[in-house]
């Protein structure tokens, strides 16, 4: 999930089989799934199955954290336009949340257009990820109804493509109560997929044990950030969920504009002028510093000069190329600013051993961010 707040660390479809897994003590029965993912129009899409559950994505998300304020000035009409040409170059799935300022209703202007202005065929790959965070209070069906349906009317929608869950609190169980009315939901047709954002293995695990089909976890996740591919992709691997990850490219540190740049000499770097900046130095910092981060920065520039693409673009790919994930967010600064063309490249490129190796060796020489600062959402609860 894109940012929820500042904090000093701080935004499918599958065939199933089952196979009973070894049960924990007095917990019910966990069960693994054979899953199959089909990868459609020369990668650009993955679709996985839960059940009679569907959807298909592009597997580069844009991210709308940025429309909630603090980038710079949204001008609506500007914004939507943005939107379709995104969606015209093949970049179709559009991630938002309740409380992404206007963002919801963006997206159901731009919906409204496609309906009007585009062929039937792009309106069928367009797809509207959003996120539900809601107070930790009580989670009766008419509360979670209540806001479903608002969801639905600022989207224009019939039924929510995806709706991705998050709590702020677990000691409070009543995320359980809201997961299986959001199923309930799910059965009438108001919503398409059930997923979850920012929960960590260990309440993922509870979410299954309690047969709520969600089918991904959005959570942070980075060349810098790969706390996900320990505790997380292991579950992952077991019962087939899938990962939407967010923060790939750190709010655009991992790009040429900060290569070879000094944070601590005054004018000798550009400014940290917006949230997700701010909130991803501090993720650098965490792990090993800007001095570690620059050698990080020099190894994709390498990789990236030998492939004619982007820091940002091998940033994401490498991200893409991990265990059980499914799809990879890049923030959009609609009307403001546009990365297209690297969002694109990200389907041609093709990371070979040298350029793991390459970037392994870097990335390890972090500190293991787990330890650190917790499991995957673990930087929203920290008190």
């Amino acid at each position: 999930m894109a940012e929820l707040l500042h904090h000093p660390f701080s935004n499918l479809t599958f065939y199933s089989v089952q196979m009973k897994n070894k049960r924990r003590r007095n917990t019910p029965e966990l069960h693994s799934w054979a899953v199959q993912c089909v990868l459609t129009e020369k990668n650009h899409r993955i679709v996985v199955r839960n059940g009679n559950d569907s959807l298909d994505i592009c597997r580069v998300i844009n991210g709308m954290w940025q429309t909630s304020g603090g980038w710079g000035r949204i001008d609506r009409d500007s914004a939507v336009d943005a939107m379709l040409q995104y969606a015209d170059t093949g970049l179709t799935t559009f991630d938002m949340a309740d409380i992404y300022g206007p963002a919801e209703d963006l997206y159901g202007i731009f919906i409204n257009r496609v309906r009007r202005e585009r062929p039937p065929e792009l309106l069928e790959k367009v797809r509207g990820l959003t996120k539900w965070v809601p107070p930790p209070v009580k989670m009766t069906s008419s509360y979670v109804r209540e806001n479903i349906n608002i969801s639905l009317k600022r989207m224009d929608v019939a039924s929510l493509d995806m709706l991705q869950f998050h709590w702020w609190d677990y000691s409070n169980p009543g995320y359980l109560d809201a997961l299986k009315h959001l199923t309930d939901l799910k059965e009438e047709g108001k919503i398409k997929t059930v997923a979850l954002t920012n929960f960590d293995t260990e309440r993922l695990q509870i979410i299954l044990e309690n047969e709520i089909p969600v089918v991904s976890n959005q959570v942070q996740h980075s060349i810098v950030d790969m706390r996900p591919q320990q505790k997380m992709a292991e579950l992952c691997q077991l019962t087939g969920i899938k990962l939407i990850t967010y923060g790939t490219v750190m709010g655009g540190l991992l790009s040429e504009k900060f290569l070879d740049t000094n944070l601590a000499i005054p004018f000798a770097a550009p400014s940290l002028n917006t949230p997700s900046l701010q909130k991803y130095k501090r993720m650098v910092d965490a792990w090993g510093g800007w001095s570690l981060f620059q050698a990080l920065l020099k190894t994709l520039n390498k990789v990236a000069s030998k492939h004619g693409v982007s820091i940002s673009t091998v940033a994401v790919k490498y991200i893409l190329d991990q265990t059980a994930v499914a799809g990879s967010m890049i923030g959009v600064r609609l009307g403001l600013s546009e990365h297209i063309k690297d969002a694109n490249a990200v389907f041609t490129l093709v990371l070979d051993d040298e350029d793991v190796n390459s970037i392994q060796e870097v990335s390890k020489k972090g500190k293991d961010l787990l330890k650190v600062i917790g499991d995957c959402g673990d930087e929203y609860r920290r008190a």
